[in-house]
């Protein structure tokens, strides 16, 4: 969630061309989370999008703040913020992470999962 805050920071000062996924939301927490940085868009398994019917949909309040917990129950460190020059040029920015790299294979995975269940 603190990539999520970071990149709506990031824009905030920008044209509004730009909208956020939350991606990789594992949980309930996770979604409402996302909601409460006011991500454009969010992905979840259905499961989370289920918990969240069966608690008759809540938001979060102004009072809201999101504990970022591993597997374990261990609190997460904190991403900081860092300021970014977005007037350079794209390919001047390293955005590869290995993070990223799993993201994008278990979005594609969770994606798949959900074709093999509607076929």
């Amino acid at each position: 969630m603190d990539l999520v805050g970071n990149i709506k920071k990031m824009y905030e000062a920008g044209d509004g061309h730009v909208h956020v996924l939350a991606a990789s939301i594992r949980n309930l927490n996770h979604l409402l989370g996302s909601f409460a940085l006011h991500a454009e868009l969010a992905t979840a398994p259905a499961k989370v999008w289920e918990e969240w019917a069966a608690a008759s949909f809540p938001l979060p309040g102004s009072d809201f703040v999101y504990k970022g917990l591993d597997k374990a129950g261990n609190e997460l460190r904190a991403i900081p913020y860092q300021s970014l020059d977005l007037n350079r040029p794209w390919e001047g920015f390293d955005i590869r992470h290995e993070r990223t790299t799993k993201g994008i294979q278990q979005f594609v995975a969770d994606y798949k999962s959900t074709l093999k269940q509607s076929a």
